[in-house]
């Protein structure tokens, strides 16, 4: 398995199998991204929530690859009435697909969506557990710290964690560095930073706080194996 970051919050995870996932494809007018929407190939698009740095360039990519979208089920609703195929959930609930398993859980953030001049309810903010390959993903979405992130190593034995540290929107650093300690996992990589001016930040610094191993920075287009 192999997870690439393409900026901001956008995670690409490529499966032995050859099946591609794409979380939060924010690439239009993301100074950060090094992806262009006509050259994304992707199978599966995974959103956290809807504002538009994370459900970005959905549609078209989904129309264009025939990719199914999996999300909160409002904004799979949404999604539909483009004519893109979707699989709707909600928090705390999990699917099996023949990739592997979804497990939506909490985010404490917001969501909505700003089209043709409306803004729309895009239903609850959530984080991503993806099982796959025997290795279990955690992408906390845009979220504050909240204690309950502890419940999850009950349940989940994590490998490697995306956590925003951009502060402002999100938790900062320091939370996230608490957040960290909550969730047990392996490997940490920061994300949602530097993207915009109000959420700058150092992930070096952030990564140096965790213990010794677990924070792991990527420059935009790098990768990990899992």
């Amino acid at each position: 398995m192999k997870l690439t970051f393409h900026g901001h919050s956008c995670i690409e995870i490529q499966l032995e199998d050859g099946t591609n996932l794409l979380i939060d494809p924010f690439i239009s007018g993301n100074p950060m991204s090094d992806l262009t929407v006509e050259e994304v190939k992707t199978d599966v698009i995974l959103i956290t929530h809807g504002h538009s740095d994370h459900i970005g360039d959905m549609i078209p990519i989904a129309q264009r690859n025939q990719a199914k979208v999996i999300s909160i089920v409002e904004i799979v609703q949404f999604a539909e009435k483009q004519g893109v195929n979707g699989h709707g959930m909600n928090l705390g609930g999990k699917f099996t697909f023949d990739f592997g398993t979804v497990h939506f859980v909490p985010a404490l953030h917001s969501s909505s969506y700003e089209y043709e001049g409306q803004t729309l309810y895009m239903g609850e903010p959530a984080g991503i557990l993806l099982q796959a390959e025997g290795k279990t993903i955690y992408h906390a979405g845009d979220t504050a710290l909240f204690t309950d992130m502890q419940l999850l190593k009950q349940f989940y034995d994590i490998d490697i964690a995306f956590l925003p540290i951009g502060d402002n929107f999100t938790m900062g650093p320091k939370e996230a560095a608490v957040a960290a300690e909550y969730l047990g996992a392996k490997v940490v990589v920061p994300i949602h930073y530097n993207t915009f001016e109000v959420i700058k930040q150092d992930p070096e610094l952030f990564s140096s706080s965790l213990k010794p191993g677990v924070g792991q920075v990527l420059t935009v287009g790098e990768s990990i194996e899992l």
